[in-house]
């Protein structure tokens, strides 16, 4: 082979080697800091007992199927408030590069762990102090638009309403939910607001009750609320709280017609067969698996996580699967239920659909005198994945008390 033959695929190999060196760090990918195997955390408040724990839980599944051995999972639960930073440190001394927590009650702490910890990356679900100063770069906010899921629920209790309200099993004064919420916060009552104009866009006539359990997870307080609400006249019954209670109060409720129950983060079907709809929860999937997808490759996780994102916050709805349907009772579900829930699925998916809008005014229940006018909407989630809606709604919804 000539002298010039041989330059020629040399100068190719070079120019070939430049060009991916280059290209892969143009895309973000740092290959000096790949990690083959990491060490993941999670710190939770309850454990799969829990609704809402086995629902946030419920990733780690994935993620054995998703990485194998490359990812290395340790899980704490159980854990209150004040045994938080304990726990942190423990999961900090078992070398995870990143802690994964449920509560936003820990979110103080977990914050004030990654100021400390600045090796490790810290994501808290269901807080808003991520953009607060001290901003921190290694400490992240995340939850799922779970309005969006809350709404159509609505939607398909409303037309349970009209179903029962056309058999003549109630008369239209008598369309009354109830609602079984944990605390008197913007996250349960964003919740409640959304699945209520759900419920309205079906049936106009409807009304709603609220009872406070004031804890987030109390099986005897949940079904005595739910029990209270059926009692006040309350036909469908949903919550924001974390046991089976109140489905089965629906499902064991003596009334001369069914009370009919709709979940949150756990499929209510198998425990009231009879009387559950469907249900709605957040899937936590794709936020933890692309910031541990983020973790391995050196990469911002508000880079590669796909979402709304607000500084070192990130939320999303439909379009990125952070929220989903539980199964659909199909035995009891009204007519054209899994038609609307398709549809509405499909304008969130587009970017569509508004939810908090309507010939409405709301209250602060924290300063009365701070009041709101929906006929020109609220755009929920605008600046934060945690939900910021806390008004009642004027004469429609109720906040029941002993």
């Amino acid at each position: 082979m000539s002298e010039k033959n041989k330059i020629i695929p040399a100068l190719f190999s070079a120019l070939l080697a430049v060009f991916l060196f280059f290209g892969l760090h143009e895309v973000g990918l740092n290959i000096d800091n790949v990690k083959e195997q990491i060490t993941v955390g999670f710190i939770c408040d309850g454990d799969e007992s829990r609704p809402f724990s086995e629902n946030f839980l419920r990733v780690v599944d994935s993620l054995e199927m998703q990485y194998g051995s490359d990812v290395n999972v340790i899980k704490r639960t159980n854990i209150p408030p004040e045994e938080a930073d304990h726990v942190i440190e423990e999961l900090v001394e078992a070398k995870c590069d990143i802690i994964f927590s449920d509560s936003a009650n820990y979110s103080d702490i977990v914050k004030a762990s990654a100021q400390k910890h600045t090796e490790v990356q810290f994501c808290q679900a269901f807080a808003s102090n991520a953009n607060d100063e001290p901003v921190l770069k290694n400490y992240h906010t995340f939850t799922g638009e779970i309005y969006q899921g809350r709404y159509i629920s609505g939607r398909i209790a409303g037309l349970k309403l009209k179903e029962l309200i056309a058999s003549g099993a109630i008369t239209k004064d008598q369309a009354v939910i109830g609602y079984v919420g944990a605390y008197p916060c913007a996250q349960v009552v964003s919740g409640y607001t959304a699945f209520f104009l759900g419920v309205r866009e079906e049936c106009p006539t409807a009304v709603m009750k609220v009872r406070y359990t004031n804890d987030w997870s109390d099986y005897s307080l949940e079904n005595e609320a739910a029990k209270k609400l059926i009692s006040e006249g309350a036909v469908i019954i949903s919550q924001h709280s974390d046991t089976i209670g109140p489905a089965v109060a629906c499902e064991t409720s003596h009334t001369d017609h069914p009370v009919f129950h709709i979940g949150y983060n756990q499929d209510m079907i198998g425990v009231a067969p009879n009387t559950s709809i469907i249900g709605t929860s957040i899937d936590w999937t794709p936020y933890i698996s692309s910031a541990i997808e983020a973790v391995m490759t050196n990469k911002p996780i508000e880079k590669v996580v796909k979402g709304h994102v607000h500084g070192n916050d990130i939320g999303a709805g439909f379009e990125q699967d952070w929220v989903r349907m539980l199964d659909l009772n199909y035995l009891i579900a009204p007519k054209d239920a899994e038609t609307v829930m398709n549809e509405c699925i499909e304008e969130f998916k587009k970017g569509s659909k508004q939810v908090f809008i309507g010939n409405y005014t709301g209250a602060d229940p924290d300063d009365p005198s701070n009041t709101i006018d929906l006929s020109t909407g609220y755009p929920e989630n605008k600046n934060s994945s945690s939900p910021t809606f806390n008004y009642i709604l004027k004469d429609v919804i109720t906040i029941e008390s002993d």
